[in-house]
């Protein structure tokens, strides 16, 4: 048993070592592709679908936007919306008690009438947030009346199939490295988090990152899960968008001016101010919301609020992050998930199964990819092992296991036919003699010299089978050995075969049976053999030979015996008509079963049955035809 066990590891080890090869090729292919960045489309793709399918969550009351819309614009018959109407916004705003407002307007000029007034709010309040553009192209400065702790760069980096999943929350001043510039929402966030007793820090884990208590930042790194080489110069957090389709309260210029809000809504809350219109044109792109207004398109100050509302949930709630596991951490679970395809490929050989099992591992994996990044914020790769699954598990690992299958079922087959064909050899010559010598032993009926001449011709017969197995493992020709010890080549046309096989069996001596014939008929017609192989003219050959064996075994008083192969009606018939006493016993021995596996291989039937009065026909038809 334990034997067993092992040749079953060698042999399924070997299948492994010729058919795997194909499918860790393409593993390895996929991963220096991945290396090289040529599947960051794809998996900022899955990224953005992933974030689409989450549940529902709810608004954050954190965060308050006052949106400048068209109907704010008309009322105020002016664009850009003049210093005073804004000065007169941030001045009622403040009545409300917010923590923190940030003015997501540039102010690097004045937009009369109202500047100087516009100038004496900014001055006059210590909790309003400026912006600025530090990056080029196209810098912009800071409103001049704000300290530069007042100020907040509002530069996003987009990708390059121009989305925006990324925020840059503070990077070194391109104009002075030993200072650092942060971000609007990260001036923000650290106005409302100090109200609360929480200070910024440098990361523990990581030090080029930054934490609010306890709470770690991860920061996007060169490789950071899809993204290769990605650098943007600073502190970069991968956006969770908070998924609603209001995910906060959204008030108008006209709302905070005319009163029509209620103060509870503002007071210690972050506030942004900012345009929500089409005539500016300050939106972004992303497919990682589904219910967006402007289809793909999220306006800037949305944005920003989701930043916030992304940390501050992080920070007071548990909401997680978005984070990687790194490149190590990464490449073993692609390569893990690599051999998953062409283990696959190994376990279904069927089409269909093959199918169905690779959709459903397919459904496995981007389901947790899904689940990860819900529940704990984890971005693993998905579209490489996706890629992987489908070129492997459909083709090439599927293919090569199939094939080396095939090989080795071939293997096991000729095996079984040699098995089968030496049985068949043996059958028909030693067993015979062997037969014909014990019956007259056991009878007594013939000299004791002639008996021991039978069994010195049976280890003759053996010993011949043997010769000649050996010859026939080593030689290209084919050939058959009758068992009266008669080679014939395979090559020869089918019915010179056969009539070779009727005259050398019913000259042998050891059948009884054939003593007693008076009459010997036969008639083998040519066969078109284009679709025979040497194969199935060996067991053709053999059949009737088996055929005209049983005759002298088992036909007591037979006188008549009739061999013929005849074509009509695109049929070929090989039979065998004797009148001896016909069939005694309704068991099926080898020979039959032989037969019927003959007939099933060349696609025909065959039957054995008594003829009335006497007698018995054994009988073999087929079309030739080609065989699929």
């Amino acid at each position: 048993m334990q034997r067993r066990i092992w040749n079953l590891i060698r042999q399924e080890l070997g299948l492994w070592s010729q058919a795997a090869p194909p499918g860790i090729m393409v593993l390895v292919v996929v991963i220096l592709i991945r290396i090289a960045g040529g599947m960051q489309s794809l998996e900022w793709i899955f990224l953005d679908t992933m974030l689409c399918l989450r549940p529902v969550e709810k608004l954050d009351e954190r965060v308050v936007i006052v949106g400048i819309d068209e109907k704010d614009i008309q009322s105020v018959g002016q664009y850009p919306v003049p210093d005073e109407k804004i000065a007169q916004l941030l001045t009622k705003l403040e009545t409300y008690q917010p923590l923190a407002i940030g003015l997501d307007i540039f102010k690097n000029v004045p937009v009369e009438p109202g500047g100087e007034q516009l100038t004496q709010v900014l001055q006059k309040n210590q909790n309003i947030i400026g912006i600025e553009k530090i990056l080029p192209p196209g810098e912009i400065a800071p409103p001049r009346s704000l300290l530069p702790q007042k100020v907040g760069f509002v530069d996003l980096p987009n990708d390059e199939d121009s989305k925006n999943r990324r925020y840059l929350l503070y990077t070194p001043n391109p104009q002075n490295v030993n200072e650092d510039k942060y971000s609007l929402a990260l001036r923000l966030i650290n106005n409302y988090l100090q109200n609360q007793a929480i200070n910024i820090s440098t990361g523990k884990n990581d030090p080029n990152t930054i934490m609010f208590d306890r709470v770690e930042l991860p920061r996007i790194t060169k490789n950071f899960g899809g993204y290769v080489n990605v650098d943007d110069g600073g502190l970069s957090i991968l956006m969770n968008f908070r998924n609603n389709s209001q995910p906060f309260y959204v008030v108008s210029l006209l709302d905070i001016i005319n009163d029509k809000v209620d103060g509870k809504l503002l007071r210690d809350r972050i506030v942004l101010v900012g345009n929500r219109n089409m005539s500016v044109g300050d939106f972004f792109y992303t497919s990682a919301l589904p219910s967006l207004k402007l289809s793909g398109q999220i306006y800037g100050i949305d944005y920003h609020a989701h930043v916030i509302s992304q940390v501050l949930s992080t920070v007071i709630d548990g909401r997680p992050m978005l984070y990687s596991w790194g490149d190590m951490g990464e490449y073993a679970w692609i390569f893990i998930c690599g051999l998953l395809p062409i283990a696959i490929g190994r376990l279904t050989q069927s089409v269909w199964k093959n199918l169905l099992s690779v959709a459903v591992a397919g459904f496995c994996l981007f389901s947790c990819g899904y689940v990860m990044l819900w529940l704990w914020g984890i971005w693993i790769p998905v579209a490489p092992n996706l890629l992987i699954l489908a070129v492997n598990g459909l083709g090439l690992s599927a293919f090569a296991f199939y094939r080396h299958d095939r090989f080795l079922r071939s293997q096991i087959k000729e095996r079984q036919n040699t098995i089968q064909h030496t049985f068949t050899i043996i059958h028909n010559g030693p067993l015979q003699t062997l037969a014909y010598g014990l019956q007259h032993l056991r009878a007594q009926d013939i000299p004791y010299e002639q008996l021991v001449e039978q069994f010195e011709k049976l280890d003759r017969e053996i010993r011949e089978i043997g010769d000649f197995l050996k010859l026939e493992a080593l030689t290209k020709e084919e050939s058959l050995r009758l068992g009266s010890g008669l080679i014939l080549e395979l090559k020869r046309p089918l019915h010179d075969l056969l009539y070779e096989v009727y005259s050398t069996t019913l000259e042998r001596p050891n059948f009884e049976n054939f003593k007693t014939l008076k009459v010997k008929v036969r008639n083998f017609e040519p066969i078109d053999e284009k679709y025979l192989s040497w194969e199935d003219k060996r067991e053709i050959c053999l059949f009737l030979e088996e055929a005209l064996c049983n005759v002298g075994k088992h036909a007591k008083g037979v006188k008549r015996v009739q061999a013929s192969g005849i074509y009509s009606e695109n049929q070929y018939k090989l039979s065998v008509k004797d009148n001896g006493l016909g069939i005694k016993s309704k068991l099926e021995n080898k020979g039959t079963k032989n037969s019927k596996t003959l007939a099933k291989q060349l696609g025909g039937e065959f039957r054995r049955e008594s003829l009335f009065p006497r007698g018995t026909i054994c009988e073999l038809s087929w079309t030739p035809m080609k065989k699929f």
